[in-house]
């Protein structure tokens, strides 16, 4: 008898599962309500139960770290814990927030929301009017998805603004114009949304006003743009607007205007990031820019004033200059002040530039750790309103993170300490380098127990793409569900990345994906050749562009992994581009209806890769019914096609959780937990 192994290579787009792209189809639904039923009776026991309910207890501690960013002199925090799931909007004060128990002004209890209005309520982001901040629109999303519900909120009473502005689910975003005024840069209404599902148009909406009567200001030029965005930049008065096009995900269109429209489009290359303050601004390159007769390199910073620049002066002043293993990570205004966030061979730097007519200034920030992670941001949310005062968060993945504050860009000092959540002795951290295919070195950090065994369970995870840089962090659920138990954790530096700079994302992207799969099955290689392990005691796991590098794991490098666990997952990239914002991601990998860019996509397709009679190592593979950024379609197709031709696959799909594992901590836990009980069963190692 025959298996069915479509879609092949051969024919790509004989696909049979067609059917389980409809999200909330009646059989699609039956198929995802008895592959969970399947799997959580194979997984879900009374140890899965226990796990669960640790990992929330951890989630739920009420001394976590309540993270914050300051509007108009408050301190604004969104909580969750075990009374409140969902989640409290909350605001303090800054000198009750350095007390150990500080006291919060509740805003907004979501759980209250959502019962009083039967909806599955999150809160994913605020817009609040400066500089008072009386006024909110909030963006409440149903289960965790991209696309929101934007509602007016009254900062003074508490409660929503009857007859305020309000907005159906669609994706996008909004900036204050007034008190009566808002830029709305939102996919809803017809011919609002691009190819992407995202905004297309920016209209001004006034109080009162119909949205469908709103006056569009600005509009994506080209039919395949991927987004617009605005944002009001009160650094000057009177207050100028940003308006963005999106070409592509790292491309772009800048323009610079005010509330009637887009006026001046800037000379820039359209694929470098620009940030400006006052009369200044901040130019970080990807590609080499000419600017007269000198030309810059890709991922240096260049400043130079912008009514200057404007006006057709290019006397840039080259501020950081990179290395072939120092990038720069981000860039960003504090207090007039350009603070650049630097990797240096993976270590945390941080400088800040003060422009000044005859030259810009250096100093960098003291006193915080180089070997560590450290991430340090302005606490002002909007720009204008900084004093320069910062935030950094300290951690590496045997200490939990210390939110610190700085002050005048000075000494950090202490204001809240994460708890401990599993036991650290007798475990080292230890970063080593794997050689992949073409010679290229591939960094990894790996902890675990200070001796090697030899067949250590190790859990290996990597994302490579995007220019997204992976650093070593303190993971509480892990650390308490393999650690503690006597296992090894590695993260893996692959390329696709930012860790190094433009050309290590750019070797990783396109053709070059398959090459960060190399780096990847390199590093389990390397774990061998060390002595830490065997290949049937490595597990590994990534999540959405991760998927595609576990899937081409099992179906490229089987015989490197005892388990995978593969979550959130793009998979299939022939269709891709049809799914959700799939369209957005073409200038990552490239776009399947193109016959050379499908040349190259189907290297590394594991949907159509995957064949029968291959010794595939198990996989679980988990996405979210409200992943309204990677179609949950990739997950069920898989499995189905997997499942067909009978290998050892398991699926889970919950109804809420957004592109991420839960809209609230037991979520999160639930699917943490499944997916590191099935690694664990599966590599040997003990859960009890």
């Amino acid at each position: 008898m025959s298996i069915d192994d479509r879609p092949t290579l051969a024919a790509p787009d004989d696909d049979p599962y067609l059917w389980l792209e409809q999200i909330e189809g009646d059989r699609a639904l039956a198929f995802v309500a008895a592959q969970n039923q399947r799997t959580l009776a194979a997984y879900g026991d009374a140890g899965f139960e226990r796990d669960r309910n640790t990992l929330a207890a951890i989630f739920d501690r009420p001394d976590n770290i309540p993270f914050v960013s300051r509007r108009g002199g408050l301190l604004y925090n969104q909580w969750k814990d075990a009374v409140h799931p969902r989640g409290l909007w909350r605001r303090t004060t800054m000198d009750e927030f350095r007390k150990a128990e500080p006291q919060w002004e509740v805003l907004l209890d979501l759980d209250r929301l959502a019962a009083d209005e039967g909806e599955d309520w999150a809160l994913n982001w605020v817009s609040s009017l400066p500089p008072t901040h009386e006024r909110a629109m909030l963006a409440l999303s149903r289960g965790g998805s991209d696309a929101v519900v934007l509602r007016e909120f009254d900062l003074v009473t508490k409660r929503f603004v009857d007859g305020g502005f309000t907005l159906t689910e669609a994706k996008g975003s909004v900036d204050w114009l007034d008190a009566d005024t808002l830029l709305l840069a939102s996919a809803f209404g017809e011919g609002m949304a691009t190819p992407s599902g995202y905004a297309r148009t920016v209209r001004r909406w006034r109080r009162g006003q119909p949205v469908g009567g709103a006056e569009m200001i600005f509009a994506a030029e080209g039919s395949q743009s991927t987004w617009v965005h605005v944002g009001i930049d009160r650094s000057v008065t009177p207050e100028r607007v940003w308006f963005t096009e999106g070409l592509d995900f790292f491309n772009h269109h800048l323009w610079l205007g005010d509330a009637s429209s887009a006026r001046t489009r800037l000379d820039l290359p359209t694929d470098c990031w620009m940030t400006a303050d006052g009369d200044w601004m901040a130019v970080k390159l990807r590609t080499p820019w000419t600017v007269g007769e000198v030309t810059h390199p890709a991922d240096v910073v260049l400043g130079i004033g912008l009514s200057a620049f404007v006006a057709g002066a290019r006397d840039v002043v080259r501020l950081f200059e990179p290395g072939p293993r120092r990038a720069l990570q981000g860039l960003y205004w504090a207090d007039g002040r350009l603070v650049l966030s630097i990797l240096d061979e993976l270590r945390p730097q941080f400088e800040v530039w003060t422009p000044a007519t005859g030259g810009w200034g250096c100093t960098k920030l003291p006193g915080l750790p180089e070997i560590a992670t450290v991430d340090v941001w302005r606490l002002d949310h909007d720009e204008a309103e900084s004093n320069g005062d910062l935030l950094a968060n300290v951690q590496d993945p045997l200490t939990p993170s210390a939110l610190q504050l700085i002050e005048g860009f000075g000494a950090p000092n202490v204001l809240k300490q994460a708890p401990r959540t599993f036991t650290a002795e007798g475990f080292v951290v230890t970063r080593h380098e794997a050689i992949s295919v073409d010679g290229a070195r591939i960094p990894y950090t790996q902890t675990g127990p200070a001796k090697v065994t030899g067949d250590a369970p190790v859990y290996m995870s990597a994302y490579g793409g995007f220019g997204h840089s992976i650093r070593p962090a303190y993971n509480a659920a892990l650390g308490k569900l393999w650690l503690e138990r006597g296992g090894t954790l590695v993260e893996a530096n692959i390329r696709g990345g930012g860790e190094f700079g433009t050309a290590w994302h750019d070797a990783g992207r396109f053709a070059g994906k398959r090459l960060a799969h190399d780096d990847f099955a390199a590093v389990a290689a390397d774990l061998v050749r060390r002595g830490v392990t065997v290949p049937k005691r490595i597990a590994a796991q990534g999540g959405s562009n991760g998927g595609i590098l576990i899937t081409n794991m099992l179906v490229r490098y089987p015989e490197r992994f005892g388990a995978l666990f593969c979550t959130i997952p793009l998979i299939d990239m022939r269709r891709y581009t049809r799914l959700l914002a799939g369209a957005s991601w073409i200038a990552e990998y490239g776009d399947p209806d193109k016959d050379e860019d499908w040349g190259w996509l189907q290297t590394y397709s594991a949907y159509h890769m995957a064949k029968p009679g291959q010794a595939y190592p198990p996989i679980l593979i988990a996405t979210t019914r409200r992943d309204d950024r990677v179609h949950p379609g990739h997950a069920r197709k898989m499995t189905a096609k997997l499942q067909a031709m009978g290998y050892d696959t398991y699926f889970y799909e919950p109804t809420a959780g957004g592109h991420g594992y839960g809209t609230d901590n037991r979520e999160r836990a639930t699917f943490i937990t499944l997916g590191t009980r099935f690694l664990a069963r599966h590599v040997g190692l003990e859960m009890g």
